[in-house]
């Protein structure tokens, strides 16, 4: 059974950074694409970045280029996402997710691509 767990959520004030990360297993990681989405209250749930199984290709939401930062170590079955230049509308909780089909694209941007989901982690953002 394929789980996953995030962590490294929590309050930061704007302009900071977080470093969320994503530890995966019951398959062999290396082999899938893992997504970061995030849900804040009332909203529905939205992509944030994707990275393919060998980590040579991302994907990036317009609203978090150049403040974002996907990567994955394969080694470790963990996925990341360093956030930098945070803002009060970045408050959500983030969600991991990766598809059942292996060797995907990163090019993955909606919830229904996903097969497999973490319990989120909480990112608040203060002004």
């Amino acid at each position: 059974q394929v789980q996953l767990v995030e962590s490294g959520g929590g309050l930061v004030q704007a302009g900071g950074s977080l470093r969320l990360s994503c530890a995966a297993s019951g398959r062999t990681f290396s082999s899938y694409t893992m997504g970061w989405f995030r849900q804040a209250p009332g909203k529905e749930r939205e992509f944030v970045a994707a990275i393919n199984w060998s980590g040579g290709s991302t994907y990036y939401a317009d609203f978090v280029k150049g403040r974002f930062t996907i990567s994955r170590d394969n080694a470790k079955s963990t996925v990341y996402l360093q956030m930098n230049s945070l803002k009060p509308e970045d408050t959500a909780v983030y969600y991991c997710a990766t598809p059942r089909t292996s060797y995907s694209s990163a090019f993955l941007r909606r919830p229904t691509d996903y097969d497999y989901w973490g319990q989120g982690t909480q990112v608040t953002v203060s002004s």
